[in-house]
């Protein structure tokens, strides 16, 4: 298995093949208890995240999913990523923000075709460049205060499947 970098890339991915029935490991997260994490099971699928009190806007959530390759070994496909409902609703900013600036643009090139003025739309564009901007900061910012989450959300899995 590759160990993690310490560089924070979307989403990082792992693979890990481990000795150990599926069913065995998910018992051993289902089991677990130790604080700040809350283990989900669904099926085969484990969702790993941190408790509220010890959640922040960067608090990352570890997804695990057990294969069983055969019945002594099984295959761990893992990925880090964001809350899932404040990773969607950061979508629809973005998604927002680049629906206006193409309305925008498409009414400042109407109103430069038809001799008018467009300077308004022109100094709106450039408003939702800095708004893109921002939000792209903010993201890196929570980016960054995740990361030392992420590395216990690692420590973590490694130590439960021991």
């Amino acid at each position: 298995m590759k160990k993690l970098s310490n560089d924070i890339v979307l989403r990082p991915r792992f693979q890990l093949e481990i000795l150990g029935n599926r069913e065995q490991l998910l018992r051993k997260f289902i089991d677990s208890k130790k604080a700040p994490f809350l283990v989900n099971c669904l099926d085969n699928h484990i969702f790993i995240k941190y408790n509220k009190e010890t959640t922040h806007f960067g608090s990352p959530q570890l997804h695990l999913e057990i294969d069983a390759l055969d019945d002594r070994t099984s295959k761990i496909y893992g990925f880090f990523g964001p809350n899932p409902t404040l990773w969607t609703f950061f979508m629809f900013l973005h998604f927002v923000v680049a629906t206006l600036f193409i309305i925008v643009g498409i009414w400042a090139y109407v109103s430069a075709s038809l001799n008018k003025p467009y300077g308004l739309q022109v100094g709106f564009m450039v408003l939702l460049v800095v708004v893109w901007f921002a939000l792209y900061t903010f993201g890196q910012m929570g980016k960054r205060k995740g990361k030392p989450q992420i590395q216990e959300l690692y420590a973590f899995m490694m130590e439960t499947l021991g």
